[in-house]
């Protein structure tokens, strides 16, 4: 029989057949057709690191501190997130807290610029 046979013969069959002749085949040779976990292991960790080198599209900015104008803050708060005002000072005084997640950075940058012009401390994940 041809390789080429035994591929035809092998797409012929059905799911519990092939089954059965890898059960066969795992008895009869002492092998296992499970790969072992490190080597399962190695694919996923390469495409993280690959997604870890691609260029980051959203960031969260983060206030650290609103710093003395915290009045001024937390309209810039208000202005960028549209809370009202008990929402917006509840999360200034929580800082550090999230004020906007998963924007562009331009967008974060922008905001950054205009906390820190009222003397917030801003950091951009």
């Amino acid at each position: 029989m041809t390789q080429a046979e035994l591929i035809e013969a092998i797409e012929k069959m059905s799911v519990l057949e092939l089954s059965e002749l890898v059960k066969a085949l795992e008895d009869k040779f002492g092998v296992s057709a499970a790969a072992p976990a490190a080597v399962m292991a190695m694919p996923a960790a390469g495409s993280a690191e690959g997604g870890a080198a691609a260029a980051q599209t959203e960031f969260d900015v983060i206030l650290k501190d609103a710093g003395a104008s915290k009045i001024k803050v937390i309209k810039v708060v208000r202005e960028a997130t549209g809370l009202g005002l008990k929402e917006a000072k509840e999360l200034v005084d929580g800082a550090p807290k999230a004020v906007k997640e998963k924007i562009s950075k331009e967008d974060a940058e922008k905001l950054k610029e205009a906390l820190e012009a009222d003397g917030a401390v801003v950091e951009i994940k």
